[in-house]
């Protein structure tokens, strides 16, 4: 491994091992509760939701992606999952501020406990907050590489553990996954 992989690998798991346990179990909970579930996000924060929505959609929720024209009206008892470093993210607090005009229950997973967003928020997941430093500026790791892929790490293990808990094939994911690509 050379040493910018050393860096980024040193890095991600310091801001997984500053993530408190215990909300994964909390937003698979929220899901499981959830009518359907709205996932979005901006920037490159967007496409890790994506890989989120994908995942849950493999595992049989009904997802959808905010923002997409195919996408229905979010009503009471529907769940919407936002993902956003800052926590602020001026596009996205429109959507999150209607979410809940409409009974809607919202996650928000940010590298802040505190925000805009986390003020309307049922959950908040504060991705590395047990570390002040967490997301410092580091040279070679530019403008949030670090909390999209410490969120995409925590994610997919979120999916793990429901795979795991639901007793989930890879062959029955993948008979749920997209065959016209």
């Amino acid at each position: 491994m050379n040493q910018y992989q050393e860096l980024l690998v040193s890095k991600l798991t310091n801001v997984i091992n500053n993530t408190a346990e215990g909300y994964d179990d909390k937003i698979l909970s929220l899901v499981d509760a959830a009518g359907r579930t709205f996932i979005g996000g901006a920037g490159r924060s967007l496409l890790v939701s994506r890989f989120f929505a994908m995942r849950l959609v493999h595992a049989g929720y009904q997802v959808s992606m905010v923002g997409e024209v195919v996408t229905p009206s979010i009503q009471a008892g529907d769940l919407f999952i936002v993902i956003s470093g800052s926590g602020s993210t001026e596009t996205l607090m429109p959507l999150v501020k209607k979410a809940k005009s409409q009974g809607a229950k919202i996650i928000v997973i940010s590298m802040k406990a505190q925000s805009p967003m986390a003020e309307l928020a049922d959950l908040v997941v504060p991705v590395g907050s047990n570390d002040a430093n967490a997301f410092d500026k580091t040279h070679g790791l530019p403008m949030g590489t670090i909390f999209e892929l410490s969120t995409l790490w925590f994610l997919e293990a979120t999916i793990a553990k429901l795979v795991d808990q639901k007793g989930l094939t890879e062959e029955g994911m993948r008979a749920i996954h997209a065959n016209l690509e």
